[in-house]
């Protein structure tokens, strides 16, 4: 009973409009008061996602939303892990009960947002048996969810969970090549008997096409099937020729990857190392020409493209992208050069050298947002697998150095900080009264 009480608590602050009405779900602490302002920060946040969690339970779709939102901008605020460590299986199975089908009346907008929670909670946990744990028990309501939806508003965010999901936990490259097959489906529903077929919209190809250049960018033994490369080969080349720029734009990036792993160049060793000129022997020389064909189209197109007067396609504002784009295509196409990217993180300097590393980079960039600098900053398994090495992020007495939001959360006169406290200070003066007037006062005098 006493749970449910408190349910219903955390349910009310998440269907308030009212920053005010922001209350802590937590039993009142004593020493709240003496604690360091780190402390103070930490036990705030962990109360707030404790009482986001429990919100999750409510039946009203809006409060399980608000309590979704409530968690992701915590975690892309701050590294989280002494919730996840209490609390990591229930998060995770709340986010699954939102997305699995039939579970409850759930909302495009409630799935989308409880697949990206997982994939903040897999990026919290890095590789090791976590990870292991939300990529088995994820990835069978991720494809059915994929698989029979009708919806497109959540296949960006189902996909992008699955990308993640794939890239921290996946063990080997038959795992990789699933979740792959998975997000073709989606835009490529010919390959896949049982797809709800959707005609995809321009937005949609162009972040299917990005999540599965993502998680092309970890393979490194291909397995050399010439009628799947052809077709992948064949398509992101017509995607090169649709109106909008975002497709070809992510077409682009995704041909230039294809090409820097070699499908080409391996095809082209199986052709010299056939040994024979019989009819099985003769099919890898058979793509490779076939590939190399599809190869001299590309680099026509991208041609036109690094030089597209404008016009064609609608976002103007992404015209200078893709001419640099396909300039830099061209220029690892005809010379082997790749991009050389350096970004600025804090007062660290990020370098990439190659499209699989610039792919990697723009899509955690994107998924994150604007937790992107804080988890580039703290977040180890970020650091090993872009070698990153960030400068020290804590003053020499151990206090945090808050960022501009968080200052404004738990330091100003109205932060959630204050409020909890002065709510603990309250609940504390109400005790205090009744130890000295009530049943519980300590100098009353016996009758």
């Amino acid at each position: 009973m006493g749970k449910r009480n408190s349910q219903r608590k955390n349910a009310a602050m998440f269907d308030s409009d009212d920053d005010s009405s922001v209350t802590s779900s937590s039993t009142a602490r004593s020493d709240l008061m003496s604690v360091s302002g780190a402390e103070d920060v930490q036990f705030v946040q962990d109360s707030l996602l404790d009482q986001a969690l429990d919100a999750l339970d409510e039946k009203r779709g809006s409060t399980r939303e608000k309590a979704f939102s409530s968690i992701i901008d915590a975690f892309n605020s701050n590294m989280q892990h002494q919730f996840v460590e209490k609390k990591f299986a229930t998060l995770l199975h709340q986010c699954l009960s939102s997305i699995k089908k039939g579970s409850k009346k759930t909302s495009a907008k409630e799935i989308a947002l409880a697949s990206h929670a997982i994939g903040c909670l897999a990026l919290t946990v890095g590789c090791g048996d976590n990870a292991r744990e939300i990529f088995e028990e994820s990835i069978r309501p991720l494809d059915e969810s994929l698989t029979s939806t009708i919806d497109v508003s959540k296949i960006p965010s189902l996909v992008e969970c699955l990308a993640i999901i794939t890239f921290i936990g996946g063990n080997d490259q038959e795992e990789t090549e699933r979740s792959m097959d998975i997000m073709w489906r989606v835009i490529n529903p010919k390959s896949g008997s049982n797809v709800v077929a959707v005609k995809p919209s321009a937005s949609l190809i162009a972040n299917v096409v990005t999540a599965w250049s993502f998680l092309l960018s970890t393979v490194s033994n291909l397995k050399l099937n010439s009628k799947n490369w052809q077709n992948s080969i064949s398509y992101l080349s017509g995607l090169l020729d649709k109106e909008d720029r975002s497709v070809r734009i992510a077409a682009g990036e995704a041909l230039a990857l294809i090409f820097e792993i070699g499908v080409i160049d391996k095809f082209s060793a199986q052709s010299d190392n056939a040994s024979d000129a019989t009819q099985e022997g003769s099919k890898p020389l058979e793509s490779y020409i076939f590939l190399q064909g599809l190869k001299g189209k590309v680099l026509n197109q991208c041609k036109k493209l690094s030089i597209e007067a404008g016009g064609k396609g609608s976002a103007k504002k992404d015209l200078n992208s893709q001419r640099n784009l396909f300039r830099d295509i061209l220029d690892f196409f005809e010379y082997g050069y790749s991009p050389d990217i350096s970004m600025k993180i804090g007062g660290d300097s990020l370098q990439t050298s190659s499209w699989s590393e610039m792919i990697q980079l723009n899509f955690i960039k994107h998924f994150l947002g604007g937790g992107f600098v804080k988890h580039m900053q703290e977040n180890e398994f970020l650091h090993d697998v872009f070698g990153f090495s960030p400068k020290r992020k804590y003053l020499n007495n151990s206090e945090h150095k808050m960022s501009g939001g968080e200052k404004r959360m738990f330091k100003s006169p109205n932060s959630v900080l204050n409020k909890a406290r002065t709510q603990l200070l309250n609940k504390q003066r109400i005790l205090s009264e009744g130890r000295n007037f009530g049943h519980y006062a300590i100098n009353h005098e016996d009758a």
